[in-house]
């Protein structure tokens, strides 16, 4: 945490001390809405397109 805080992220020491650890964590991207996953009919129409 604290490389990713003070390294990756460059906050000031005394704002990484003050952050809650979901503050923290908004910060780092872990609450960004994720892509759709592969779903089976995406395989099915790419088993198509390339049947080898």
């Amino acid at each position: 945490m604290l490389d990713t805080g003070l390294c990756r992220l460059r906050l000031d020491p005394k704002l990484f001390w003050e952050l809650s650890l979901v503050e923290f964590t908004a910060m780092t991207g872990a609450f960004a809405p994720r892509p759709a996953r592969f779903r089976r009919d995406g395989l099915e129409m790419l088993m198509r397109a390339f049947p080898d």
